[in-house]
């Protein structure tokens, strides 16, 4: 059983288990989650935040893209293969869009994340 994110109660009055959502809600919580912010598990994370602060070019882009891949490929691999990544920053806005084929399924989905920092 998995428990669903963000944790809430459903109709019943018990705690909401997973769905079809279950996968996006794995990758938003890794995009977001800073490495050491995990007590158990120091290394999990992806570091997308800080990159924001970062000044803005091409390579920073381009190395933004490899991180979220490698991290998804890291935590998420046996659950999905991730096809591509696109990070944008925009203002105080953070927008990361995923490409990615359930492993189980088959299935090729993509979900778009935005984050206001």
């Amino acid at each position: 059983m998995n428990i669903d994110f963000p944790f809430q109660i459903d109709g019943r009055g018990r705690t909401s288990v997973a769905g079809d959502h279950h996968i996006p809600d794995l990758i938003e919580q890794l995009l977001f989650t800073s490495p050491g912010e995990r007590v158990n598990r120091p290394t999990l994370g992806s570091g997308l935040l800080q990159m924001v602060f970062a000044p803005s070019s091409d390579e920073l882009a381009a190395a933004t893209q490899f991180l979220v891949q490698g991290t998804l490929q890291q935590w998420l691999g046996d659950a999905i293969q991730a096809e591509s990544v696109r990070v944008e920053a925009q203002d105080s806005t953070l927008q990361v869009t995923v490409q990615y084929v359930i492993r189980a399924t088959g299935v090729r989905q993509s979900a778009q994340f935005t984050k206001g920092i």
